[in-house]
């Protein structure tokens, strides 16, 4: 399944990220957004995003979910990968996220292998062959020292620093790969635009869940509903009629096609919607 990094949105504590410049210097480029590339989710910010979603016939909630972001990563060829800077750099990243480790190889040396958080079950790294599109230099709060955008047209990845340096060898994150920040600087320089980056492991594909399934991944989804407010009942691990009535009610709110079902696009607006509860703002 499909997830995006983070739900970009307006919060009291503004968000803020280069995964933040990059939304609102695509939303400049298409003439929505007219202030300035901050990196930070304000008003302006919010109100351009709507005003997008409206414009692409999603529905305006402000938030930059998988969606918002697949629609905004296709309007820009700037920010597609660009072929004049994938000539062989000679560098190669790859990240097995079994082993939850990084290995940088550059010709001529030994390869280089670091510790790394990965993206939990629920928000899994992409598997895939990807590339280096941008940098950015001291991005600042859970992005750490440095940061390093993949090509990934579906969300905000990429490989970055951490503030939170216990978190490293746990698959903890929204997708993205965190490093210690002398680990991220020993590579940031090393690492031209374009590098490859593979990244390899087990895929977390899952099962659409409906009425009369059973099992662990039911308990999942029931406790979500019953954060949310919409299921009250025991997690029971089994999707009856109750866990039924509450999908169905949680789809009608969200706009979602209400057949009571769990496949991919229910199970996203879950999580997302539990993100915005609990103000989760981790990449």
């Amino acid at each position: 399944m499909v997830y995006a990094s983070r739900c970009l949105r307006l919060m009291p504590e503004p968000m803020q990220g280069p995964d933040v410049a990059l939304v609102q210097q695509i939303l400049q480029e298409t003439n929505i957004y007219a202030g300035t590339v901050t990196g930070v989710f304000n008003e302006a910010c919010d109100k351009a995003v709507r005003e997008f979603q409206r414009r692409e016939g999603l529905k305006p909630d402000g938030v930059v979910g998988v969606k918002t972001w697949s629609r905004l990563l296709t309007k820009s060829c700037s920010h597609m990968e660009n072929p004049a800077i994938q000539q062989s750099p000679g560098v190669l990243i790859t990240i097995n996220l079994d082993k939850r480790r990084l290995y940088f190889s550059v010709p001529g040396r030994p390869t280089k292998t670091y510790p790394v958080a990965i993206g939990k079950a629920s928000t899994p790294t992409p598997l895939g062959n990807w590339t280096i599109v941008a940098k950015a230099v001291d991005p600042g709060g859970p992005f750490g020292v440095r940061w390093m955008r993949l090509s990934v047209p579906w969300g905000g990845y990429g490989i970055h620093g951490t503030n939170n340096p216990k978190s490293i060898g746990k698959a903890v994150s929204h997708g993205c790969i965190r490093l210690y920040n002398e680990d991220v600087i020993e590579m940031y320089d090393q690492t031209p635009l374009g590098t490859p980056v593979m990244i390899m492991g087990r895929a977390y594909t899952g099962r659409i869940l409906r009425k009369g399934d059973r099992g662990s991944d039911v308990r999942f989804v029931q406790s979500i509903l019953k954060e949310l407010g919409y299921y009250r009942f025991k997690l029971d691990s089994y999707f009856g009629s109750r866990t039924e009535e509450a999908v169905l009610a949680f789809q009608t709110a969200e706009g979602i096609l209400a057949d009571g079902i769990v496949g991919p696009e229910t199970l996203n607006a879950l999580q997302q919607a539990r993100d915005i509860k609990r103000g989760n703002v981790d990449p």
